[in-house]
């Protein structure tokens, strides 16, 4: 028997790590590249390097952050602090977005609070003749979208996307994706111990969470082609209310489709 390996997952489920063997697998494959089921034990050095790491997981630092990547779809992402952690609920966002760009020839696109690039990086792989930009303001996050999207022909942008659509064309795009900050005030207060650990600036949605919803209903449909999309990950409460808005600043065939969990998840509204 690993003893070892029994050990770290003991210490993670008393610290109430969800998943905490799971964990233990990750972390031990990590440092030893073995399989903790049929390996006797680390040696010395990969014994301290386990602590170290155990220490920090048992803080509640999120795994993605401890092993410094991270897959979501077909592909491998870098990650690390000061950068949100990609969800596989946003898969289905991605798939979404290439849904409706099939059959368009080089789809100009838009990831806007791209952080790792996952979901621009998604769309690219999805249509490879499409013209993918991820927009990023975050200065900790900056690295991390510039190493995932190299050789990969995807454009990065750093810059502040409450303003940055007046730098565009007029009817210059296809479709806009984006996973923005949609949290609460409230939300914000009592975060889950590894959701803390992110950067509160692709958290942070505003008193109501909407904050950036109104953003891209109100200026950036401008910059959208006549039938152009709308593509926004949500919280699994704020299918109303992001609809709504869309309403109200025209858009049409607003509709939200559910993650692979039953949630609410994507919103698509497309411009007139």
């Amino acid at each position: 028997m690993n003893k070892s390996f029994q050990a770290l997952c003991a210490r993670l489920q008393a610290a109430g790590v969800p998943d905490a063997r799971f964990d233990a697998a990750q972390l031990y494959r990590f440092v030893t590249g073995r399989d903790p089921r049929l390996d006797d034990g680390p040696d010395e050095a990969e014994a301290r390097r386990l602590e170290e790491l155990a220490v920090r997981r048992a803080a509640r630092e999120p795994l993605q952050y401890l092993l410094g990547e991270w897959d979501f779809l077909d592909f491998t992402l870098k990650v690390g602090p000061g950068v949100l952690c990609p969800r596989a609920d946003s898969e289905v966002v991605c798939e979404t977005a290439a849904e409706l760009l099939q059959g368009k020839q080089a789809p100009v696109v838009l990831d806007l609070c791209a952080g790792t690039g996952c979901l621009g990086l998604g769309v690219a792989r999805a249509c490879p003749g499409a013209q993918v930009t991820c927009v990023e303001k975050s200065e900790a996050a900056w690295p991390y979208l510039v190493e995932n999207t190299a050789g990969t022909g995807v454009r990065t942008v750093q810059a502040d996307v409450f303003c940055w659509y007046r730098a565009l064309a007029p009817e210059s795009v296809d479709l806009i994706i984006s996973n923005p900050p949609y949290l609460t005030g409230k939300e914000m207060e009592s975060l889950m111990p590894e959701t803390a650990h992110e950067p509160a600036l692709a958290l942070d949605g505003g008193t109501d969470g909407l904050d950036f919803y109104r953003l891209f209903t109100q200026h950036y449909a401008v910059v959208l082609r006549p039938g152009g999309w709308l593509v926004l990950e949500i919280g699994c409460a704020q299918a109303d209310e992001v609809l709504a808005l869309g309403s109200r600043c025209g858009w049409q065939h607003g509709r939200c489709r559910k993650d692979y969990g039953g949630n609410d998840r994507v919103i698509v509204l497309q411009k007139p």
